[in-house]
């Protein structure tokens, strides 16, 4: 949101109120926010490969023309000093670590190319948070961009039955009849339904209570049927966690329970592989414990990393590359490696590719510089229930990402919602946000 204060409402019609400089940049906004996360190749099962030989020539012209949207939008319609205050020195640091990534690889072109669209999804989300000029521009960029992804993804199972569910004929026949609308998975498809039910909770709090309840209801309906029981849990998980404190007047609570729930998780999952004692308690008490198999790849990832500690393998450099293909596969390893496209748990994975070092970079980036972030919100409406959105967002995709992978995953919705509540946490926590009067 780009300016602060109380806004003066003009006696404009409708119509061309949405063509004054505020309502354009708010139409950019949304428009952004909708294409990113619809992606240039909707409703295709098996994605479009964003790097490789050649290339695709969809999303490169797609993320390129993002890429130009969002910097000729910063320098005509965003606040110069908003849009400074986003290059804070945590990020600029992660992001440096990232760049170094990228030079590691075994390849660096190729790694460039990947990284190219990773950038600029942060780049889009960072533009969609500055352009809307108050909570109302920002809700109608919510209510926009739920409204088309949510509505193509209801369509799809009407008019694309077979792309926008996964059938008993695709490479995971035991996810058939579940629900993945236009996106590529069901396990893409379920946190965005959450993140889309949080912002629904947002609009109801503020006022906007039809459309709050809309969204939220739809939101969670698709999300039930995506299969997902870790998403399901999660989202009242992270609603109580946030909202609960709020309303008794305890917001320290909801920095508390984070970190809690975050060591927790940690312990809980990667614990059992390399901490000793939780290991051995979790042998004892929880022998079958292996979340589908994943133990298997953190203990073979564990075992490279400490190869390679401190500089990682580089960006796209580890999964799904020769390195592995010429690994041996032991016949008892539940999961083949030389298949896996990523380790199933975004924090190993950052260290795997970017080094130990790197991962405290991220730790302190992505979920301490937030705490700080949230705490520093000042005591206003929309300041509070914005930041609540958003810190909904950063802890849900904080504890997924224990059991997936998607940070700096290019132009991966999961991603980008996560790098929108971080960058948005800064945002609400630097300054109020701006309310309407009415005339």
């Amino acid at each position: 949101m780009s300016n602060t204060g109380s806004l003066r409402r003009t006696e404009r019609a409708p119509l061309s109120a949405a063509f004054t400089r505020e309502g354009v940049a708010t139409a950019i906004a949304a428009l952004l926010f909708t294409v990113i996360l619809v992606s240039f190749r909707p409703f295709q099962p098996a994605g479009a490969a964003l790097t490789g030989e050649g290339g695709d020539i969809v999303n490169q012209l797609g993320f390129s023309s993002l890429g130009a949207i969002s910097i000729f939008s910063l320098m005509a319609f965003a606040d110069p000093r908003v849009v400074r205050s986003l290059l804070n020195p945590s990020w600029m640091l992660m992001l440096g670590c990232f760049m170094l990534s990228v030079i590691m690889a075994t390849d660096p072109s190729s790694a460039m190319r990947a990284a190219s669209f990773t950038l600029i999804g942060i780049l889009t989300m960072a533009t969609i948070l500055v352009l809307p000029r108050d909570g109302e521009a920002f809700s109608k960029v919510i209510i926009f961009t739920a409204i088309v992804v949510m509505g193509l993804s209801y369509l799809g199972l009407i008019a694309f039955p077979h792309e926008a569910m996964h059938t008993a004929d695709s490479q995971e026949p035991e996810h058939a009849g579940l629900w993945r609308g236009v996106f590529t998975h069901k396990n893409i498809a379920g946190p965005i339904m959450a993140c889309f039910s949080f912002a629904g909770l947002y609009l109801y709090r503020r006022g906007q209570r039809w459309w709050g309840a809309i969204i939220f209801c739809a939101a969670m309906i698709f999300m039930l049927h995506t299969g997902s029981k870790t998403t399901a849990g999660l989202v009242p998980f992270s609603i109580l966690i946030v909202v609960l404190p709020s309303l008794i007047g305890m917001r320290l609570g909801t920095p508390i329970l984070f970190a809690a729930a975050i060591i927790a998780t940690a312990v809980g999952t990667l614990g059992i592989v390399f901490l000793a004692p939780v290991k051995h308690l979790a042998a004892i008490y929880l022998p079958d414990l292996t979340y589908t198999g994943r133990t298997t790849l953190w203990e073979f990832a564990g075992d490279m990393l400490a190869k390679k500690p401190w500089t990682g393998y580089g960006y796209e450099s580890f999964w799904g590359t020769p390195l592995l293909l010429n690994q041996d596969q032991p016949f008892d390893r539940p999961w083949d490696i030389r298949t896996i496209v990523h380790g199933h748990d975004g924090y190993l994975d950052i260290a795997v590719l970017m080094g130990i070092p790197a991962l405290c970079v991220a730790v302190y980036t992505f979920l301490i510089a937030p705490l700080r972030d949230y705490m520093r919100i000042p005591l206003r409406k929309e300041n509070i229930y914005l930041g609540d959105f958003f810190m909904m967002v950063v802890l849900f995709a904080a504890l997924n990402a224990f059991l997936e992978s998607f940070f700096f995953h290019r132009g991966d919705p999961v991603w980008l919602f996560f790098v929108l509540g971080v960058l948005g946490l800064r945002q609400v926590s630097l300054r109020p946000i701006a309310v309407r009067r009415p005339s």
